[in-house]
């Protein structure tokens, strides 16, 4: 953050630089086959272990590291940015994943391919903190909401697209990690279009690293409270659904299609909510109060949706099909919160300080994702149909409460 305080409402930033719709245009695409090659290689690498005899907690671990890497570059995304400069930045996000991608494919020595995963994932941290800040600091001001919203619905269906594909080629084929190459060095090439990004207007006097993140954090904890309950429910719970769909009784498909239900919920309600969230803030009879008043507004309501679908669980054990609806919720309502603050941050600070505020919303989100299955499947075993519900009630009307002592 810089040291001068936003209004309340928070400021639009300046225009756009030149090219920006040309620096957008180069972000979805590279940012779309990078992670359909990711999403394509995580579980194509994790098959590969389990078919050389390792065991499930070692592939576990193997998967961990990823998340690892993020977790440590995600605090020093600003610090690197500054000291490359934004398009480079994103040009090594890009080159680091596609070489660690030809290490898989021509080595099996497992101690490289740890090394290897935990450098990719320090990288693809680097890249959804600049990429994320990118977007949301380069679109036009009044379609933020829409180009933010266009942007994660993009990422979350790579989610689907990758897995598909490699159930398309195969496992077991030694085409599957060669196409999520290929997928990779598309996106490295997409990157190069990325036009001259001019210097952050804050480079020389935001804070970086540590200072920079926590400066962030302190001075709007609003971020800290969407991220951490929107990855919970977004990202968290979807890990674990197909646990719950069978401590229901459900089935093993049924169980493994609410997996489904909240990535349909996620993809389908991120765009309408960015949408809303433009249309809301240049309203001409506007009611709530400024542009970042109206996005609380929306934030409250997505906590409230959020916390009225947790509800439902008990009714679940008697009403199995509501199990898919109340998935749906969970993950619309998850990646509305994530994609609104993006917005907001977006909406009021540019350069090194946004990465920061990035980085934060980054870190809660990923948090949430963490504890959500650990938490989750401790209460599952304990107690399904009473200390489940309760763990994501408790969560729920945690957001409402911070969101609702959030002045406008």
């Amino acid at each position: 953050m810089s040291e001068h305080p936003l209004p309340a409402g928070g400021r639009a930033p300046a225009a756009p630089p030149a090219h920006a719709r040309l620096g957008l245009v180069a972000i979805f695409g590279a940012t779309f086959f990078e992670l359909v090659g990711y999403f394509m290689l995580t579980p194509l690498l994790l098959l590969r272990l389990k078919d050389g005899g390792e065991s499930t907690a070692l592939a576990g671990v193997f998967a961990a590291s990823g998340w690892f890497g993020i977790f440590l570059m995600v605090p020093f995304a600003s610090s690197v940015t500054r000291a490359l400069g934004r398009r480079p930045t994103l040009w090594l996000s890009a080159l680091i994943p596609t070489l660690a991608t030809m290490g898989f494919a021509l080595s099996s020595w497992l101690p490289l391919w740890f090394g290897l995963k935990l450098i990719a994932g320090m990288a693809s941290g680097l890249r959804w903190v600049l990429a994320e800040a990118i977007v949301a600091e380069f679109a036009p001001p009044g379609q933020r909401g829409r180009y933010v919203g266009i942007f994660e619905t993009l990422v979350g269906v790579t989610f689907v697209l990758g897995p598909l594909m490699l159930a398309w080629v195969g496992p077991q084929s030694d085409t599957a990690i060669w196409l999520a190459f290929g997928c990779m060095a598309i996106g490295l090439a997409w990157s190069l279009l990325i036009p001259r990004v001019p210097p952050a207007a804050d480079a020389h006097e935001a804070r970086v690293g540590l200072g920079g993140v926590w400066h962030a954090l302190a001075a709007h904890p609003l971020i800290m409270t969407v991220g951490f309950v929107g990855g919970f429910f977004e990202s968290g719970l979807t890990s674990i659904l197909p646990l719950y769909g069978l401590a229901l009784g459900l089935g093993a498909v049924v169980s493994a299609l609410l997996v489904s239900a909240s990535g349909l919920g996620s993809a389908l309600m991120m765009l309408p909510a960015g949408v809303l969230s433009d249309r809301l803030a240049h309203h001409p009879r506007q009611r709530w109060g400024d542009e970042r008043a109206a996005r609380l507004l929306l934030m409250r309501g997505c906590a409230w949706i959020t916390l009225l679908g947790t509800l439902l669980i008990p009714f679940v054990a008697n009403t199995p099909w509501l199990a898919a609806p109340v998935a749906f919720v969970w993950g619309g309502a998850g990646g509305c919160l994530y994609t609104l603050a993006m917005i907001d941050i977006g909406s009021r600070e540019q350069g090194i300080t946004l990465v920061n505020s990035t980085a934060v919303l980054v870190m809660s989100y990923t948090l949430g994702g963490v504890l959500a299955p650990a938490l989750g499947a401790a209460a599952l075993q304990w107690s399904p149909t009473l200390g489940f519900p309760a763990l994501l009630v408790g969560v729920a009307l945690l957001g409402v409460f911070l969101l609702r002592r959030q002045p406008a």
